[in-house]
């Protein structure tokens, strides 16, 4: 028997906190040395990015506000064009979060072993850890949405920290006229259409997670309001710090020395400040990867008991505790994430992580693209009224597409295969539920 309806456990701040954290993970510490080799053209793909991104958000926005459903996209898209595609788009969605969060939980525990090297030196450690942690955030979240919404929170604010220290340096050194020696030139003929395009389908990657906060909607206090304002606000905070940061490192440190840096915001605090500070960041870093990954154990857990509660997925999996936790999803989708975190560590599992890895991105992106045509459906039939949806939306669809069309042909196709993978999950769902209607006893 299905427990009470959950408890309203999540403000406006505890959503903006699920957004901003899941959006912010230990990745985005990395890009400016993805990013050095464009220069200024970077700056204006990040510009380009969170344009995209605002479209997409405002798009999540408007579905929220006249639908805060649980499972979010999958509602949406349930709504647009019925439970087959719907299903399809959470099933590719829900494996893309539990296969990325492998690489947040790794990434992780990478960064701890700066400061506790035993980690790296001790063969199987690593993996143990990663796990530990793994399932000490799904206890977090089984505990109920107000736990898992603290520890978000306090998480965010503390990976704001180094991003923060960036960003005042590099005002310093802009007023002061201390970035005069350091700063790279500005000029036209260096300005080109290909890499801005590059630079906006690398610093894509920074933006996942924007729609996070539709879909624990039942979770959400006064989710008509709390969830439209804190997707929106979350995804532009988070725009404005990634481009303020990633672009003071850029474009304030030699193009060189920062494609090379295996911690390029570590260097920059490094050299204008002091080189201690550069190794105390990295504490921070790993607070940032375990927040998202806290936040995005949250998110694997509401998918499949969305769907489950619909009955395309095992009905099991829509049990729910006294507080209203999906902890049998939450289990079932971390023993999963356990599964791909132990291959990871297998080094002859490396190619096939990787390969998965980029799969897991794509699917989001595929996401992206249907329900932003979602949103225009929904606007058309009068279940969404919000004001320039239509156009919003079809930015959104365009920016999406753009965005697959990026991520090459081989992902594309692998995330196709994907979707079809989930299609004789759906059959096979969809004739136990015709069976089970055809033995349930007449109604009286």
């Amino acid at each position: 028997m299905t427990a009470a309806k959950p408890t309203k456990s999540l403000g406006f701040w505890m959503a903006t906190a699920l957004v901003v954290g899941n959006m912010i993970g230990s990745g985005v510490f990395l890009l400016p040395a993805t990013l050095a080799p464009f220069g200024w053209n970077s700056v204006l793909g990040w510009l380009v990015t969170i344009a995209g991104g605002l479209c997409l958000a405002y798009s999540f926005s408007s579905l929220a506000k006249s639908m805060p459903k649980a499972g979010g996209p999958y509602a949406f898209t349930r709504a647009a064009f019925g439970p087959a595609p719907a299903f399809l788009v959470a099933w590719s969605y829900w494996i893309s979060v539990w296969v990325g969060n492998a690489a947040v939980a790794t990434g992780t525990v990478s960064y701890l072993s700066v400061f506790f090297p035993v980690i790296a030196k001790t063969p199987g450690l690593p993996a143990i850890i990663c796990v530990a942690a793994v399932w000490i955030l799904t206890a977090v979240n089984c505990r109920g949405a107000f736990l898992a919404g603290g520890v978000q929170l306090t998480t965010t604010l503390l990976k704001l920290v180094p991003l923060a220290a960036v960003m005042i340096i590099a005002i310093v050194l802009v007023f002061t006229g201390g970035h005069a020696a350091h700063a790279a030139p500005l000029r036209a003929a260096d300005i080109k259409i290909p890499a801005i395009t590059a630079s906006a389908t690398l610093t894509l990657w920074a933006l996942l997670g924007l729609e996070c906060a539709t879909i624990p909607a039942e979770k959400v206090k006064d989710p008509e309001r709390t969830i439209p304002r804190a997707t929106m606000f979350g995804t532009a905070l988070a725009g404005f710090f990634y481009l303020v940061t990633c672009s003071a490192v850029v474009l304030l440190l030699p193009a060189d020395e920062v494609a090379k840096s295996a911690a390029p915001f570590s260097d920059f605090v490094s050299r204008f400040l002091d080189p201690r500070a550069g190794v105390v960041l990295a504490i921070f870093v790993a607070i940032s990867g375990f927040g998202a990954l806290n936040g995005w154990i949250l998110v694997q857990g509401e998918v499949p008991y969305a769907m489950a509660r619909d009955g395309v997925f095992p009905s099991f999996l829509a049990k729910t505790s006294a507080r209203g936790t999906p902890v049998r999803a939450h289990v079932v989708s971390s023993a999963l994430l356990t599964v791909v975190v132990l291959l990871n560590y297998a080094k002859s599992m490396t190619a096939l992580f990787t390969f998965v890895l980029l799969l897991s991105t794509t699917s989001s992106l595929f996401m992206y693209l249907i329900c932003s045509l979602a949103a225009m459906v929904l606007k058309q039939r009068g279940f969404a009224p919000a004001p320039a949806l239509v156009g919003v939306g079809l930015a959104a669809a365009v920016y999406s597409f753009c965005a697959i069309y990026g991520a090459g042909l081989e992902a594309v196709l692998w995330g196709l295969a994907l979707l079809a993978a989930g299609v004789p999950v759906y059959l096979f769902m969809r004739r136990g539920n015709a069976r089970a209607d055809e033995s349930a006893p007449p109604a009286p």
